[in-house]
């Protein structure tokens, strides 16, 4: 699977929660691991409802 995240706009959204945090390269694929799980969890939820499309709620 190709990656998801944007590594750029990730830190770019750290930096605006706090200007001193860096971000370890690692944390990259750490995030990459939960949304994996996320999006994982949400095709099961709107599969529970008969669903083919994904909605906030399935988060």
């Amino acid at each position: 699977m190709a990656e998801m995240i944007v590594k750029s706009k990730v830190k770019e959204a750290v930096k605006a929660i706090d200007p001193e945090m860096r971000v370890n390269p690692e944390f990259y694929d750490a995030l990459e691991a939960e949304l994996k799980v996320l999006i994982e969890k949400a095709i099961k939820r709107a599969q529970a409802e008969g669903k083919k499309t994904l909605y906030p709620r399935h988060v």
